[in-house]
């Protein structure tokens, strides 16, 4: 049996910009699923929809938009403070290495070799 992951709430981030931000999601194509691509800054829904399409939704068959300060945020870890955070995060930047077991693995026993993947 696998362990759930153990989220809290992360606190909003202002970002530096006054302008209401926006969450971007996008379906490549009818029959597949919804994802988060990213986010705007825009005043208006039209106007970050204009600044999404163009960005993130050229090729997309639907874009959806969320105002960002509508969604709630869990993690297993926070948000980074710097771009200097987020790249030693994802470079592996360990001092010992060994600290595996914190992580949540992956890969587990029960789905090794599954080619498909059900999302919700």
């Amino acid at each position: 049996m696998v362990e759930k992951a153990r989220r809290s709430a992360v606190e909003s981030d202002e970002r530096g910009n006054p302008t209401r931000q926006w969450e971007v999601f996008v379906r490549d194509a009818e029959d597949d699923p919804m994802r988060h691509v990213g986010s705007v800054a825009a005043a208006s829904g039209t106007e970050a929809h204009e600044h999404a399409s163009r960005l993130f939704g050229w090729y997309a068959a639907d874009v959806w938009l969320c105002p960002a300060d509508a969604v709630e945020r869990y993690s297993t870890r926070g948000l980074a403070e710097t771009a200097e955070e987020r790249s030693d995060e994802a470079a592996g930047d360990d001092d010992d290495g060994d600290d595996d077991e914190s992580e949540e693995p992956r890969v587990y026993k029960e789905t090794a070799g599954a080619s498909e993947v059900n999302s919700l």
